[in-house]
């Protein structure tokens, strides 16, 4: 079901990308097509919520920009609380009057997961301020190897090939590539 309304919304696309992560690949999942969709992303989700249930936890933090809609529609469908961390001059952070007490039990959500790189300035500052993070949570998991000691449930496990750009068969084709992540990458 999870693949089949990616692909009926047009997420998961085909091409030649320049990651967040600074890596190539040949096909990307853009999320936020997924979420502009309510009632597609409840059903989505709702597959992350079932295996959340199972977790004991207080809380729900979403990086901005791709775990915010996520962190809402979890926290809505488990009857928590959700908040989002946010960069501001380049590190992540906890604002807008946002808190986390000391013990809290975290599950931290996101769209998609590559590197873990938001997930993990978003557990820094979540255990900075006395939080436990318990989980991590997200649509598309499409990490390869362990990128994280934290529990991680998805939606959906995607094998999507990414390159370094000195070895990107893409590169060598010299297609040129389209950046549509939300960070800034060179």
């Amino acid at each position: 079901m999870v693949l089949e309304i990616l692909k009926e919304v047009e997420a998961l696309l085909e091409g030649h990308f320049l990651l967040s992560s600074g890596k190539h690949s040949n096909r990307y999942c853009q999320c936020a097509k997924l979420l502009q969709h309510p009632d597609k992303a409840e059903k989505v989700l709702s597959v992350v919520a079932k295996q959340l249930s199972e977790i004991d936890f207080d809380l729900v933090v979403g990086p901005a920009m791709g775990g915010v809609i996520v962190a809402y529609e979890v926290g809505r469908q488990l009857g928590k609380p959700a908040i989002f961390t946010e960069r501001e001059n380049g590190e992540m952070t906890l604002r807008r009057g946002f808190t986390i007490k000391p013990g809290q039990k975290v599950v931290i959500t996101e769209d998609v997961v590559t590197t873990g790189k938001s997930f993990k300035e978003a557990a820094k500052v979540i255990e900075s301020l006395g939080g436990e993070v318990v989980a991590v949570a997200c649509i598309v998991d499409r990490t390869t190897g362990n990128v994280t000691d934290y529990p991680m449930v998805s939606a959906i496990k995607l094998e999507i090939e990414s390159y370094e750009k000195d070895e990107c068969p893409l590169c060598k084709e010299n297609i040129p590539y389209i950046k549509p992540g939300s960070r800034n990458i060179k």
